[in-house]
Order: C-alpha cells, then structure tokens, then sequence
C-alpha cells in the first residue's frame, strides 16, 4: 500500500512516515521545506525509503504527481504560527486541501482513505461549566479584560466564574486565524469526501511534544521555547499568571492516533480529539522542563500576554479511546527527548529575542496595564 504523506519533512509528518515504513508501507512525501519552519533546508532525519518531493501543496502539478500510484494520503501539509498573514493560511491550508480533493475527484484516484490534521485551536475557548447556567462555550476574552489583568473567563449569560470542563468535539468556536483555517480543512474534507465517498478522517491535536520540533517558529511549541530558554541559560517568559491550563501529548502516541485512524474504518467521517488526558499550568510545564535539564532557572512573570490565546482548553479523548487507543508517553518523557535532540544539534541560533520583537512589533505579544 502507497501512502502520500503531506508535509512529510516536518515534525509529525516525519515521525509518521518512520511509523508507516517500518509497518511495511511504501511512502511518498510531499514538503515545501518553507522557512523558517526548515531554515536549514531539507533535513538529515527523513527516512531513506521514503520517495521525497519538494513542493508547495498548491502546485497542482506536483501534487498530481505525487498522488500516482497512491490509496492513501496523510495531509499534514499546514501553514501556522500567530502571525497577521491572514491570507496565507487560508492560501496554503484551505486551498491546499481543497486541491487534494479536487484531484481525487478529477482524475477519478483509487483513494481509500484521506487522513487531516487539524488542531484543538478549534475550539476557541472550549467548554466551560456555570454553576447557574450550566454548560457554555465563551467567547474570546475581551481586551478590555485582559489589559486589566483578568485571566479567567465569566459566564457571558450571569457573570459568574467558569469551571473548565474537558472539551469534547461537540462544538467548534475557533477565534484566530490558523484556528478558522484548521475548520475550514475539515469542513472541505468531511464534506466532499462524504459526497464523492471518499473515506475522511479529521484529527485535532492538542499540544504536541517530541524531538525534532522545529526551533524557529515565531510562536508554537511550549516545549520547544521553554527549552531554548534554558539552553541558553535564558529565564523564558510566561505570558499572564501561568496558570492557564493546556494538554500535552508525546509524538509517539500522535503517530499512532494516526495509524489508527487510517486502518480503521470505524474512523471514517468522524473527527477526533488527540491529547494527553491530562491538564497542566504552564508554571507547572516550566518546572518539569526546569526539572528535566537539570537547571535552577525560574520562567519571569511580566504580566505580558498574548491577544487571542485560549485561557484553558483540555481535549476530552474519549471518541478516540473508543477505537482501542490510548496515550502512553509521560510528559516527562516527550520533555527529555526533546532536551536530548536539542544537545545533539550543533548549529542552534539564538532567535528567542528576534522571535519575541517580531510578535511584540505585530501586536501579538501586549502588556496588561496592571
């Protein structure tokens, strides 16, 4: 069986592709290797077996091409961050998967399965419980609220203090533009391929950790900046109190959700949560990854946030438990395979300063005026 794995070369993509050879598939990857998620080019780790082509997911052409031959693809292709580029996320992720299916239909492909990540950013701010009011789903937190210094979330109907509650796929409310970019992937996917039978399946990530994360986004991976910060001796700075809540889960239990999904037909036309099980604080996050490098270096407080960050979303996994899969990588674990690539790379720039001006300068990064 052939398998296209888009976006192949990046982080979970690889992984993947190293699952599928070694259960015996024959891949094929397609990357672009954009900057700055690939600053130095094409990397070292992709596995030898794998059939590697470099190209954009829009370019019709070598999608087609690299679609012969193939009964599956793994669409991980994905254009994110937090930046203001708001058309290339839809350019590159909407339009991208659009193409793949337009393809698939087009030319009549023998696909038996599409598989599509998508993300937890989905939900905005997830699902929250009102002691009056029962179950909500808050709206973004306002700038108003935020400059002031109020972190937690009220009910928009009595006022009252929200409870976080783990967040099942019931209900999408995505607030920024990677997030409407992610929906708008699942909607092409489930909605086509339920037209034209094409078997789909939609993944929504939460956190996810492990080696070979690239070290030069502007803004993703907890892990990856907490990291940085201490290999470089650096206090990293944890935005609001530190005590909004997230999940983590290891590389290893992602590939395997997305293994799962592709051989299983139970699967097919759903949408899955893939998490750890399990929330964290940041502060909490800071000092295990403190803990595991063996360093006494305590995260700064500024009182800096991010505009449009969720205050606590936990993934319920529970649709995906029922098809036989469960996380099994600790936290500490994805934490100290990550320190262990890091040591290993010879060459690592210290871009957490430009990283830090580049979304202070966008108005990503705002003070609270407390």
């Amino acid at each position: 069986m052939r398998i296209l794995v888009t976006g192949g070369a990046g982080f979970i993509g690889s992984h993947t592709v190293d699952a599928l050879i070694e259960k015996g598939y024959e891949v094929v990857i397609l990357d672009s290797l954009e900057k700055p998620v690939h600053l130095k080019g094409k990397p070292s780790y992709l596995h030898p077996k794998a059939n590697f082509i470099e190209a954009d997911i829009r370019n019709r052409d070598e999608l087609l091409k690299a679609l012969d031959g193939v009964n599956a693809v793994i669409h991980l292709a994905a254009y994110q961050d937090y930046l203001t580029d708001f058309s290339k996320f839809f350019h590159v992720n909407s339009v991208g998967t659009a193409l793949i299916y337009e393809l698939i239909v087009e030319k009549k492909l023998p696909i038996e399965k599409v598989v599509v990540a998508s993300s937890q950013a989905t939900y905005g701010e997830g699902k929250y419980k009102c002691q009056r009011d029962g179950m909500v789903y808050p709206d973004i937190r306002s700038e108003e609220r935020l400059k002031a210094g109020m972190w937690e979330l009220s009910c928009p109907k009595c006022g009252n203090p929200l409870q976080w509650q783990f967040t099942d796929e019931a209900v999408i409310n995505p607030k920024n533009q990677y997030a409407v970019s992610k929906y708008t992937q699942e909607l092409i996917s489930l909605s086509i391929g339920r037209r034209y039978d094409i078997p789909s399946v939609c993944m929504r990530y939460s956190i996810v950790q492990g080696p070979r994360q690239s070290f030069y986004n502007a803004y993703s991976g907890a892990c990856r900046i907490f990291c940085l910060h201490l290999y470089f001796d650096k206090q990293p700075t944890v935005y609001e109190d530190g005590k909004q809540l997230r999940d983590y889960v290891n590389i290893g239990d992602v590939v395997r959700a997305n293994l799962a999904v592709l051989e299983d037909s139970n699967a097919d036309f759903k949408v899955f949560n893939v998490g750890g099980g399990k929330a964290y604080s940041v502060n909490q996050f800071a000092g295990i990854v403190a803990q595991r490098f063996g360093k006494d270096i305590k995260p700064k407080i500024p009182g800096f946030y991010r505009f449009g960050d969720t205050r606590h979303i936990i993934s319920d996994i529970s649709a995906l438990q029922k098809l036989g899969w469960e996380p099994s990588v600790p936290i500490e674990k994805s934490v100290d395979d990550y320190i262990a690539y890091l040591q290993e790379q010879t060459d690592i720039e210290d871009i957490l300063d430009y990283a830090e001006r580049k979304m202070k300068s966008l108005d990503v990064i705002r003070k609270a005026q407390v």
